[in-house]
């Protein structure tokens, strides 16, 4: 049986919100030292892999693996009937047809209880090899997302190009183009303000702005985005949980692709 208690709604709100808008279908695995879970987007350019470890919850208990098939778009309207102060449990069982969602109000004795049913979704679960990459990023999320969603209104991709001394985000289109430099900064009263950026040899890869732009989503998770950028492999964008992560896995647009 499966018992996952959340301190706060929100988290969980947070998680499913962060990537609800790339995959839809998601089988979500959990064992007895967390969840996590793994989707590709239709178009097969975009991999989200979420992991929540154990230490994420208030209380979690989980006997056996049990495999929860679970429509997205759904979960978020159930998610919505909750307030995000309320603590949300999370319970199945071994071999569940559905998932049962607890919202709990100790301070007004409020109780909430909805079901939801399962899916049967036909998805391999792929081994992600650890990577080599040419250059490692983490700067603030906020400066991250302004910066995607201020560019893809120029255009459709977007380039991030890194050499030893700065971080470059630029993008071109029918009405005109821009860019964004940053440098390496570390603020000591701030360091949630600092970037950083580890390099190997320069970096010059192009996104569609469309998956960069639900990818951002995940900012609220976390203060930071680390950023990892390989000519030879998709790119990884990640935020960290208190325990677990959000990543996006994003392969590059190349010259001969349509916009």
């Amino acid at each position: 049986m499966l018992e996952a208690k959340f301190e706060e709604a929100s988290l969980f709100k947070r998680i499913i919100d962060g990537f609800k808008d790339c995959v839809q279908l998601v089988n979500f695995q959990c064992k007895e030292d967390g969840i996590i879970a793994q989707a590709v987007d239709d178009s097969r350019v975009l991999l989200v892999s979420l992991e929540i470890g154990m230490e994420a919850f208030q209380e979690y208990r989980c006997d056996r693996p049990i495999t929860l098939g679970l429509d997205l778009n759904s979960l978020s309207k159930i998610l919505r009937c909750g307030n995000n102060s309320d603590t949300l449990t999370l319970i199945a069982e071994d071999t569940p047809d559905h998932i049962g969602l607890v919202f709990e109000d100790n301070k007004k004795g409020r109780v909430a209880e909805y079901i939801l049913k399962l899916m049967d979704i036909d998805a391999d679960f792929l081994k992600i090899e650890e990577l080599q990459y040419d250059a490692t990023l983490l700067l603030p999320s906020a400066e991250f997302s302004k910066n995607v969603r201020d560019l893809s209104q120029l255009g459709d991709s977007l380039a991030i190009a890194v050499t030893k001394d700065n971080i470059k985000f630029s993008t071109e289109g029918d009405i005109g183009s821009g860019s964004v430099l940053l440098q390496p900064y570390v603020n000591m009263d701030k360091p949630e303000e600092s970037i950083k950026l580890e390099m190997d040899q320069p970096v010059d890869l192009t996104f569609g702005a469309k998956y960069l732009l639900d990818i951002v989503k995940g900012s609220s998770l976390s203060d930071k985005i680390g950023i990892r950028l390989s000519g030879e492999a998709p790119a990884l964008f990640q935020f960290d949980l208190a325990s677990g992560f959000l990543q996006f896995f994003l392969a590059p647009k190349f010259n001969e692709e349509e916009e």
